[in-house]
């Protein structure tokens, strides 16, 4: 123990540096040679345009990716100094994102509000996101891992809004598609003048604060023993990881992961104060980011499109938080009890049953028959198939995919004994709709079967993956939460990639990615919902097997129950419920959540009982949400799956506070 204290992790981070010298030094050879490349540093010829490149965009970029990758590393340090978490980044905590959020709603808003700094701007959106993951986590004393839980969930929350926002304002904000993914692209040396003063304030500070935050390495009674008030340090250490941030963000955007990796590495590389975790993790950061922007700088002449860095960093950094995610020592660890799905019975349940089904029709006949057009609201005739003919498709695609939705979620929720637990949150949607993008943009003209039998096999890799990375830890309920995050963070960094690139199905698959069933025809609604039918029909067998597993193994296998054939088959099966679903709304809908949830606290105990509940609820939910989407901005129309996200969204943070 002793030795490992004395390790330095100099030799791990020379290490890693290396890849970076090799790739400058190959870089200035293709730009003329380093002799070139430092005359159009220092003193550029200004009637040579190679010159010019090199000295205004070249090495701007370079050196904004040092800048940038040095000062993540630091506000990831500071965070997981403050909060006493390996797992705190200002990606994982929703400060990137709240600060990507604000800058868009000024810019589209406000853009008079930019002018006193577009810093100040990611600084107030950077806190607010962090004020919300402080309100969720605050009744767990903000434990470590409530509080990276209920970063992630704000960072997809908002991610949802950047969405709505994207949607509406796509020509607006075409521009800041690449931008917000991450982009380090320079055009002079603006960007360098404004983050360079900035960083070095925040590292000076930083290093004026050393001593004070290392006591927060302490328990609380220890650390105010010595007279610390610990509630302004930790303002101190988190306001200022914050606001550089902020500062990163508001000069090249989203980057993802470098705040959660360079200090996870240098503290596995032998770093144990916390002056040489920040000395470190500076440059490690600086290094990480450099060499990423570097190597794709080198191959992306081998695709057509431009890749942004942030995007990439994060699909780097994704793995590695899973990676992270089973090494994560956590207070509790438990595996799940069922105590956690049964509750109180209702005393009626086939009556509740009927109430809901009447609900559902009486929700689909408005869908059909109420509506806005070019003279205000009207109930059209049940005979008047002209307008009929358009609004059924989208009734009947929405109430089939909030079936698959629930019902997937009902054995997941069950399944794992995990009452938050649906195919949105464990990022089964969001593997699921990585297979279908790379589907719809690799293959040439995919039909519709092969898109689902694509989409099934990404939410049941993503299920795979899940099993491995909590099969040891007994299946808790937060890890399999925050791994199925982690999933979902990476799905955000692929869709960055191929959103940023300009492709003119770009447009079609954000209305996809939102929820929109506005391209669904009759045809396809009508295979969409003899699927869902054969689907829920097909589940109904399983419920024994869903009464007794949540009971434990013993249990299930006195009563003749093959624990590892039947999770299999449950799990198929909720791969293909997924896949189908996320074809027709998209990754993000949080159905699959709300509507077992709310069967649950509903009564309905008994597996079947809560099935069948939960479908009508989430068939219900689901056609309301498109009918609401398409009545309250008419004529503009908001997608289904992004309405039923941000108000499942909402629920969820709610439930967390309660988790």
């Amino acid at each position: 123990m002793h030795l490992m204290r004395r390790r330095s992790p100099a030799p791990i981070c020379l290490l890693l540096s290396l890849p970076l010298m090799v790739l400058l030094w190959l870089s200035l050879q293709q730009q003329g040679g380093i002799a070139q490349s430092a005359q159009a540093l220092l003193s550029p010829t200004f009637d040579n345009v190679d010159e010019l490149l090199l000295h205004f965009a070249w090495w701007p970029r370079f050196t904004i990716a040092l800048l940038a990758g040095g000062g993540l590393a630091l506000a990831g340090v500071l965070m997981q100094q403050v909060l006493r978490n390996p797992l705190a980044s200002p990606t994982t905590l929703g400060v990137a994102s709240g600060a990507n959020l604000a800058l868009m709603a000024v810019t589209l808003l406000a853009p008079g509000m930019l002018a006193i700094g577009s810093e100040w701007i990611a600084l107030l959106g950077g806190a607010a996101a962090m004020g919300l993951v402080f309100a969720l986590s605050w009744r767990r004393g903000l434990a470590p891992i409530a509080v990276v839980l209920a970063g992630l969930v704000v960072n997809l929350y908002l991610g949802a809004l950047s969405t709505a926002l994207l949607l509406f304002n796509h020509e607006t904000l075409a521009g800041l598609l690449i931008w917000g993914a991450g982009s380090l692209a320079q055009n002079g040396w603006d960007g360098v003048a404004s983050l360079a003063p900035r960083l070095a304030l925040c590292g000076l500070a930083a290093w004026l604060l050393l001593r004070p935050l290392a006591v927060l390495e302490l328990d609380d009674a220890s650390a105010k023993s010595l007279g610390i008030s610990l509630k302004h340090l930790r303002f101190a250490g988190l306001g200022l990881a914050v606001f550089l941030t902020g500062s990163v963000v508001s000069v090249v955007g989203i980057i993802g992961f470098i705040g959660l990796a360079a200090p996870n590495i240098v503290r596995m590389a032998g770093a144990r104060t916390l002056r040489a975790r920040i000395l470190w993790s500076t440059l490690l950061g600086a290094v990480l980011l450099a060499t990423t922007d570097l190597l794709l700088q080198r191959f992306s002449g081998m695709v057509a499109t431009l890749i942004p860095t942030g995007a990439v960093s994060g699909a780097l950094g994704a793995p590695l938080l899973m990676w992270l995610i089973p090494r994560l020592k956590l207070q509790g660890d438990r595996p799940p009890q069922a105590s956690g799905v049964v509750i109180t019975r209702h005393a009626a349940p086939h009556r509740l049953i009927t109430g809901l089904l009447l609900a559902l029709v009486a929700a689909m006949v408005v869908g059909h028959l109420v509506g806005q057009g070019a003279n205000g609201w009207s109930i059209i005739a049940p005979t008047n198939w002209g307008v009929i003919e358009w609004r059924f498709p989208r009734v009947m695609a929405a109430a089939a995919s909030g079936l698959m939705l629930a019902i997937a979620g009902t054995i997941l929720q069950r399944l794992s004994a995990n009452p938050m637990a649906s195919p949105e949150v464990l990022g089964i949607s969001g593997g699921c709709a990585i297979a279908l993008i790379l589907g719809i943009y690799l293959l040439p003209a995919p039909s519709h079967a092969l898109l689902v039998a694509i989409g099934a096999l990404g939410a049941l890799a993503t299920l795979l993956v899940l099993v491995v990375l909590n099969r040891k830890s007994g299946f808790v309920p937060e890890r399999l939460l925050l791994s199925g995050v982690a999933i979902s963070a990476l799905f955000d960094a692929v869709r960055s990639v191929l959103l940023a690139g300009g492709d003119p199905r770009g447009q079609q698959v954000i209305a996809w990615l939102a929820g929109s069933t506005y391209y669904v025809e009759v045809g396809s609604a009508l295979l969409v919902g003899g699927i869902a039918a054969a689907l829920a029909l097909i589940s109904l067998p399983f419920t024994r097997w869903l009464d007794i597993m949540p009971m434990g193994a013993a249990t299930a296998r006195s009563l003749g129950i093959g624990l590892n054939h039947a999770r299999l088959a449950l799990l198929l099966l909720v791969a293909l419920l997924t896949a189908c679903a996320t074809l027709v709304v998209g990754p993000l809908s949080f159905i699959g959540l709300l509507a077992p949830h709310m069967a649950r606290l509903l009564g309905f105990s008994r597996a079947r009982q809560h099935l069948v509940g939960a479908a009508l609820i989430g068939m219900l939910l689901m056609v309301l949400a498109d009918w609401v989407g398409r009545q309250i901005m008419f004529p503009y129309e908001i997608p289904a799956g992004l309405v039923a996200s941000l108000l499942g969204g909402a629920y969820f943070m709610w439930g967390l506070r309660r988790l």
